[in-house]
């Protein structure tokens, strides 16, 4: 189970702090939606920014975002592949 999360108001004339907070679960334009795990410190994250988002329990899972978790998959991808001679 997950939390569907969207950015619903602009980042812009915010906190510092709340603009971190948003970037941390992967929100960075206007209307981008994430699926975030549900855990006491995600739930807090939204308590804190609640104001610019809009979010919903769903059932999807999460699903990994970002340059690094993209890496990791490309990575392992290339080390499942046989190598040739």
């Amino acid at each position: 189970m997950g939390l569907k999360v969207k950015l619903v108001r602009s980042m812009s004339g915010h906190t510092e702090k709340h603009r971190e907070t948003l970037r941390g679960m992967g929100l960075t334009r206007l209307g981008k939606e994430r699926i975030l795990q549900d855990s006491p410190s995600v739930r807090g994250m939204i308590k804190t920014v609640e104001y610019l988002i809009e979010w919903s329990e769903v059932k999807e899972e999460f699903k990994p975002f970002g340059r690094r978790q993209m890496k990791k998959q490309q990575l392992a991808a290339q080390a499942a592949k046989p190598a040739k001679a």
